[in-house]
């Protein structure tokens, strides 16, 4: 009976502790998706019918002429083109920049790891210290680069940018990875004939799934948030959406419309926010399996 009735406790005891860690992170949802909520729901609003109040309250009047707006006529500076042709800049400048950093990150983590060579642990370092320097610090010397190579204000240029920043990042995750893979069936590889890339294609790549989707998350949301860089190194024809997103919304000419600059920042929002919603479990399941080690 005395047992019986410790285990009823102990159970009650449990249940009542995950219905207060349930009620705690249905709080802290609510906290973090209530501006999302505002977004969306004042985006489909008529601009009086937002003027008038009421920012939580439903649409009386569902309208998409905000969304159609922001994409394709809204004014960005003294540009009426909405964000479409800026969307489509930061896409051909997304794209590439993750695509070589993460190929670059590969190819340095497996170097640091399985080819390493005299004096590795201070390249490792200085490629780990490049991920603490603040953005603000390289700007006039990156400007000074581009300048020497032609790519200032262009795609190309803010594509260099983000590789050189990113590479560091790249290193350290895939570094992290391979420390774990076996060393055994590297030289067993070498041994049998196979060279550098070969070993590489074969049998360390295939098992850098997990890694690659945390290393293309990781620099996908960063490349793509990312303000200052937009702002210092694009000219008119390459800038990225947030900068275009900031302009929209400190435009001068006319009335603030309001359900126009909140469509406008969940269509900047939405392909990061499609990326963590597809793989964003695959995002934890392989940083944890490339966790610091030693």
């Amino acid at each position: 009976m005395i047992s019986s009735s410790i285990r009823g406790n102990s159970g009650a005891n449990i249940k009542a502790s995950r219905i207060f860690i349930y009620l705690i992170l249905i709080i802290f949802a609510i906290y973090y998706l209530l501006p999302l909520y505002v977004m969306l729901v004042n985006s489909l609003k008529p601009l009086e019918e937002i003027r008038g109040g009421g920012m939580l309250n439903l649409p009386i009047v569902w309208s998409l002429d905000s969304w159609r707006s922001a994409w394709s006529s809204a004014q960005i500076g003294v540009d009426p083109s909405g964000l479409r042709p800026y969307f489509w800049n930061s896409i051909s400048m997304v794209v590439p920049a993750v695509l070589l950093s993460t190929i670059l990150g590969s190819l340095n983590g497996y170097v640091l790891t399985k080819w390493q060579f005299k004096g590795h642990g201070i390249v490792f370092g200085l490629l780990l210290l490049s991920c603490f320097i603040p953005f603000q610090i390289v700007l006039i010397p990156m400007a000074k680069l581009l300048g020497v190579f032609g790519l200032a204000g262009t795609t190309a240029g803010l594509v260099l940018v983000h590789l050189v920043y990113g590479v560091g990042f790249t290193t350290l995750f895939f570094r992290n990875y391979y420390s774990a893979f076996p060393t055994e069936i590297v030289k067993a590889a070498q041994i049998d004939g196979a060279g550098f890339f070969r070993i590489f294609w074969r049998i360390l790549l295939p098992s850098s799934g997990p890694i690659i989707v945390v290393t293309v998350i990781w620099q996908f949301t960063n490349i793509w948030n990312d303000f200052l860089f937009g702002a210092s190194f694009a000219d008119f024809d390459s800038i990225p959406m947030t900068v275009a997103l900031n302009n929209l919304v400190n435009s001068s000419t006319g009335v603030k419309e309001y359900n126009v600059h909140f469509a406008g920042a969940i269509l900047a929002a939405l392909p990061t926010l499609v990326v963590y919603i597809v793989s964003g479990r695959y995002f934890v399941r392989g940083l944890m399996a490339g966790a610091v080690k030693g």
